[in-house]
């Protein structure tokens, strides 16, 4: 059974916010690469990523997200994620992947849209 995988744009004030559903994986991730240079290249240097529907990340996933934080940092921009808690003891996929690998502090993590566009809520503790 093929999972779909999807990255869709909206804007929310300052902030550029794409949207991540599926696997992101070796064979999707060169697609949120894409849309983070697009969201760039266009002038946009707030970032939201919104990792809410992503079920599955591995480190081809865990790269880009990399890459997309260090492409931001050299326009001098912000990139948030959102990685909700799901009520389970760990979290979300994504969020346990990158605590595994020992980058989530590398990250300003947020669990919702509203805390990662408004500049009153503090990240979420690694």
């Amino acid at each position: 059974m093929a999972v779909a995988f999807n990255v869709t744009g909206v804007e929310q004030g300052e902030w550029a916010v794409l949207r991540v559903s599926g696997e992101l994986d070796l064979m999707t991730s060169p697609v949120l690469r894409q849309r983070v240079h697009d969201v760039v290249a266009d002038g946009h240097h707030s970032l939201v990523v919104d990792l809410s529907d992503v079920f599955f990340c591995d480190s081809s996933g865990v790269g880009v997200l990399i890459a997309a934080r260090r492409l931001i940092r050299s326009c001098q921009g912000r990139l948030r994620l959102i990685l909700p808690d799901r009520g389970a003891v760990d979290g979300s996929h994504v969020n346990r992947v990158l605590g595994a690998l020992g980058v989530r502090r590398l990250f300003d993590v947020r669990p919702d849209l509203d805390s990662a566009t408004s500049d009153e809520a503090d990240p979420l503790s690694a």
